[in-house]
């Protein structure tokens, strides 16, 4: 087995896990908080974003089924990569989309991928997702992880009413 983790920031965590949660070759895809500079960040601290922390899913993934570009596809597909300022409803610093690269193979893979989407013509703005080194990851309270199990209904509700949903079918399902 080809062991590598992916960490990616694209809004609330709860709706990036079960995107990648379901795809074969993914081990885990857990809940977090990375590209701060404290230690052990909770929820309510990074909220606040004063921490520098951003919400995260890192993906724990067999690269010998599960590539690192198909991981960027799927997550390039949950996030609108023209807002710096957050993602759907969720607004501020703490949101902001980032890709944090573990290794030199997957920052070059990162900014191939954003050229590639940037080039595409998808979008009329700028493609302005971060790709920053990743330093530490701090796992989110016990409630965050697997939200989209645990409340099912309450995700549905976070996805749907958050506009991400919507955006999702108007730029990446036509």
């Amino acid at each position: 087995m080809n062991r590598q983790i992916a960490t990616f920031g694209g809004g609330c965590f709860w709706c990036m896990v079960e995107p990648f949660d379901t795809m074969p070759g993914v081990i885990s895809v857990v809940s977090g908080y990375s590209g701060g500079d404290s230690e052990y960040p909770t929820y309510e601290q990074v909220k606040t974003q004063k921490t520098g922390h951003v919400e995260v899913v890192q993906i724990e993934f067999d690269a010998d089924i599960m590539s690192y570009d198909k991981l960027l596809t799927i997550y390039w597909q949950q996030t609108d990569p023209t807002d710096k300022f957050g993602q759907f409803v969720d607004r501020g610093s703490s949101y902001r989309p980032v890709i944090f690269y573990h290794t030199e193979e997957q920052r070059v893979l990162a900014e191939e991928s954003k050229q590639a989407l940037e080039q595409s013509g998808r979008f009329d703005k700028p493609i302005v997702t971060a790709i920053e080194p990743f330093k530490h990851f701090y796992l989110a309270e016990d409630y965050h992880q697997n939200f989209y199990k645990k409340s099912p209904e309450h995700y549905q509700r976070s996805h749907i009413g958050s506009g991400r949903e919507q955006f999702i079918q108007n730029y990446w399902k036509k």
